[in-house]
């Protein structure tokens, strides 16, 4: 960028030298943006590499096209091309575009747009581009983002030179039949619409392609980031403990699209908006027709243009006043809906006990009551919807003879040509469209800013939620030589802040069974998640043994969409055990019966008992091995023959494995070696205390 800025200013101080010797205006103008643009090209450095790559765009485009029309303005182009000659304007023209960039740059709403879309522009994974008949190439994932959009924004603004040619088209077509010669009709017809509406279709099409190519990529790529950032390091955990971003399936299935495919539309779209008004805009100014200020002689020039510039502006801005309370309703909307997608799956999820409980009629009054905000809140969305509609459709149809209005008297007294007024109003409707983007695309702008807010929240919430999980967070988890786990100065609070339970000197011997005891809401099981470095509220120490192996089983297991063998094998690949192994694993749990179903897809949360499921995750634990096993309740829905002996399994097979459990059973004691108790404080608090096996607890 820096370079760049370097060759602007060098082109703009030959424009203005130029410029003053030959005294055209048009040079000048050259010059003087082709300064400013230098001077926001040096400092584009700062801005959000998205943006980088529009500035860097315009800025190439500014050297191109300001030296073609320095070349033309000295003699220097050749003669031959000399109809290809870049007007001064199309420089000026992109150079105001580069200013534009560096100056929305600081719009805070264009700064979050920015700051989630770079990663992937600025993402260094490799990866093979197939470019069709040019070959195969590997190149960089965000090398190949960047020269796809830099294609596309060329391909969008050779389009609209191509719409300006064949608007010149129309007016020597319509001035052909008002004079019945037939000739240039057919010569306009053949030779000149033919070749640029074929090059028009093959430029859509290969956009389309080119287009498509760039969100899909995109959308996987920012699915995945999200994904591993969600779920690295227990995240997804802390975020829903705090609640600080709801229903984060929504926002990386949805939103992230919805992000995506409306930053693209509006990026592109906007470039090619203010091309299209910059170029069809010359052609209004250049109609021949003037208005003069009432009871003076002062004559203002390009009449038909500040028309179309008043017209459109008074417009947007009613549009704006009726259509700002959108924003905060498509955003509510789109929580709503959600909420009533995780109603449904949680219903789906636990179907089981509803029908068990026979709590379908309470289910339906709750489905009935959420969708009812659903239906609420759509209602006052559909109101201003309709208020907006309203206007916009009044005013895009009063677009259609308002040019015709305004220069009727002009053709009528014979000043202008009928193939003029048809090239004025095809002229005027592209002007009038770039000038209403914002008006036609209110209520996307609205949905768009909803996905924004949604993806930012997110965000914060995964940068809370690492910062509680990693370095620096409150609770110290640290790995230290030896083989116990130790517990210093530890407090562990609830989210809203109130402390559960106070710990210190807390030692777990390695190589025994312990067992916690404790009454309900003792924080048993909030001292596990805290050792497993999942709980992100409190502070203290944690020491664990260095290249310790831990895994948690919970009372209430996880069993994932899939085979019974990605269920044994998980979190490891399906394959990560032999079949010997894993129907070992599952006879010695009493789970024989199911050793035929390796293979077999199913629900199998829904399909297996509750003890069969607990019996199930301890089968991941004989093929697991992990240093230390945290049973937390994972065998309460067994009965205690049937607990003793699944113990008595894993003291047998797991003989180098510390087992820490919670459990209330009594019995439970004669299968472990050492007792923590959890003892209330004067506070309210409680601690966690060893006792002897036989004191009570």
């Amino acid at each position: 960028m820096r370079l760049l800025s370097f060759a602007i200013a060098a082109l703009a101080v030959i424009a203005l030298v130029v410029g003053q010797q030959s005294g055209s205006a048009g040079v000048i103008g050259l010059g003087v943006v082709g300064v400013l643009l230098a001077f926001a090209t040096f400092r584009s450095t700062t801005i959000p590499f998205f943006l980088k790559i529009f500035s860097g765009i315009f800025g190439t485009e500014y050297v191109i096209f300001g030296a073609g029309a320095l070349l033309a303005q000295l003699g220097l182009w050749p003669s031959a091309w000399q109809a290809a000659a870049p007007p001064t304007s199309l420089g000026t023209t992109v150079a105001v575009f580069g200013i534009l960039i560096y100056l929305v740059s600081f719009v805070p709403v264009v700064q979050r747009i920015a700051r989630i879309a770079s990663p992937y522009f600025e993402s260094s994974e490799p990866q093979i581009a197939n470019l069709g008949p040019f070959g195969r190439y590997r190149m960089r994932l965000g090398t190949f983002a960047v020269a796809l959009v830099v294609f596309l924004i060329v391909l969008n603004q050779a389009q609209v030179g191509i719409s300006l040619r064949i608007n010149f088209f129309y007016r020597d077509f319509n001035n052909a039949l008002q004079e019945k010669n037939a000739p240039v009709f057919w010569e306009q017809l053949v030779n000149v619409f033919c070749v640029w509406a074929a090059i028009s279709v093959i430029s859509y099409l290969i956009e389309v392609v080119a287009q498509s190519v760039l969100l899909i990529r995109w959308r996987e790529w920012m699915a995945a980031e999200y994904n591993k950032r969600w779920l690295g390091n227990g995240n997804h955990y802390r975020i829903s403990l705090a609640g600080t971003a709801d229903n984060p399936d929504q926002r990386i299935s949805e939103d992230t699209r919805s992000f995506l495919n409306q930053t693209y539309s509006f990026s592109l779209t906007l470039i090619t908006q203010v091309s299209t008004l910059v170029s069809f805009s010359i052609v209004l100014w250049s109609i021949p027709v003037a208005i003069t200020v009432p009871g003076t002689d002062i004559v203002i020039p390009g009449f038909i243009f500040w028309a179309t510039l008043i017209y459109a502006a008074i417009a947007t801005w009613v549009t704006h006043l009726i259509g700002k309370p959108l924003i905060a309703l498509e955003f509510e909307q789109e929580r709503r809906e959600a909420n009533f997608r995780f109603a449904l799956a949680r219903l789906r999820e636990y179907s089981e006990q509803i029908a068990l409980m026979r709590g379908e009629t309470a289910e339906r009054r709750h489905l009935g009551e959420t969708f009812g905000g659903i239906v609420d809140n759509f209602y006052n969305l559909l109101w201003r919807k309709l208020k907006l509609t309203t206007f916009t459709l009044s005013y895009n149809q009063a677009n259609v003879v308002i040019p015709y209005v305004l220069l009727a008297p002009y053709y009528f007294a014979g000043q202008i040509a009928f193939g003029v007024l048809t090239q004025v109003a095809s002229a005027f409707g592209r002007v009038e469209t770039a000038m209403s983007f914002f008006i036609n695309s209110y209520q996307s702008i609205a949905s768009y800013l909803a996905s924004i807010n949604r993806l930012t929240t997110f965000e914060a919430a995964i940068a809370q939620a690492e910062a509680q999980g990693g370095e620096g967070a409150a609770i110290d988890i640290t790995d230290q030589p030896g083989k116990d786990t130790r517990v210093d100065e530890l407090t562990l609070t609830l989210p809203n802040g109130q402390p559960i339970v106070k710990a210190s000197g807390l030692t777990l011997p390695a190589g025994q069974s312990t067992l916690v005891v404790g009454p309900s809401g003792s924080g048993k099981s909030t001292l596990f998640r805290a050792l497993a470095g999942i709980w992100p509220f409190g502070q203290g120490k944690v020491a664990t043994p260095e290249n310790t192996r831990m895994l948690l089983l919970p009372q209430r297991p996880y069993l994932p969409q899939g085979s019974l063998r990605a269920a044994l094998a998980y979190p490891a690949e399906q394959d990560a055990f032999s079949d010997d192994d894993i129907r070992a694993a599952m006879e010695k749990v009493k789970l024989g019966h199911l050793t035929d179903r390796l293979d077999e897809v199913d629900l199998w949360g829904q399909r297996l008992s509750g003890g069969e499921q607990q019996r199930l995750q301890i089968a991941r634990a004989l093929l697991a091995k992990p240093d230390w096993l945290f049973l937390d309740e994972a065998t309460a829905s067994l009965d205690e023959q049937l607990e003793g002996e699944i113990y008595a399994v894993i003291r047998r097979e797991l003989p180098q494995t510390s087992v820490v459990s919670i459990g209330h059973r009594s019995t439970l004691r004669a299968m472990h070696d050492g007792l923590v108790a959890m003892e209330k404080n004067a506070d309210g608090t409680f601690s966690p205390k060893a006792k002897a096996m036989a004191e009570a607890g």
